[in-house]
């Protein structure tokens, strides 16, 4: 059974997150938030496997109880997907880079967001290439790269490092294969080791290593 807190401030939008998550026989929603304060203090408390955040709440945002919540030792496996009224709106970058696994828009259909809990839960990001590259367009728009250091890069084998770039280039594991000649299957294998060796939780995290560390650039 997989366990999930929603928090949202409005009450009617928990309300009907909760008729659907409870509708599937593999989910059961354990506990709602109004606030990002009491969503922090919730996910400590019930350790869900998924959280559904929403980003603009009062007390506390939801990326600042995103980072609480990842920040803590207990949650170190709960998931979190950020809930957003638009397409990507300005804090889905900052959502991703305080860990979550990825996003969703409130209208999602309903048979799409149940199995993006299902997908995130197991250990997945739950972001498209697409969207991968809507984010590489906020670091182009951005009049300074960002760039932080980090010494894991260097444990990295050349291959590893190849891969690293095209998955910030928003390419697809299959597309990665395509790309550099080999079966899907050993690329799902460099992606899984490359997220090991740099501790990402998951593909979304690696988008934001590759780009802040100046492994690579977007084209301006």
């Amino acid at each position: 059974m997989i366990r999930v807190l929603i928090a949202d401030d409005q009450a009617l939008v928990r309300a009907g997150f909760r008729v659907l998550v409870d509708s599937a026989a593999d989910l059961e929603v354990v506990g709602e938030a109004a606030d990002g304060a009491e969503a922090v203090a919730l996910a400590l408390e019930l350790r869900p496997d998924v959280v559904l955040m929403d980003i603009r709440m009062p007390e506390l945002d939801g990326i600042e109880a995103t980072r609480q919540i990842l920040a803590s030792p207990e949650c170190e496996d709960v998931r979190i997907i950020i809930l957003t009224t638009f397409d990507i709106d300005e804090y889905v970058f900052e959502a991703l880079r305080a860990g979550a696994s990825g996003f969703l828009l409130k209208d999602t259909d309903a048979a799409e967001l149940l199995e993006a809990v299902r997908v995130v839960s197991a250990g997945d990001a739950l972001l498209s290439p697409s969207v991968t590259r809507k984010l590489i367009a906020e670091f182009a728009r951005r009049p300074e790269p960002h760039r932080l250091p980090l010494p894991e890069l260097a444990s990295l084998t050349e291959r590893e490092r190849e891969v690293l770039a095209l998955v910030a280039r928003g390419l697809s594991n299959l597309e990665i294969a395509e790309t550099l000649v080999i079966s899907p299957a050993t690329a799902k294998t460099h992606v899984s080791r490359v997220m090991l060796k740099l501790g990402a939780r998951d593909r979304a995290q690696l988008v934001v290593i590759a780009y802040e560390s100046g492994l690579v650039e977007p084209a301006r």
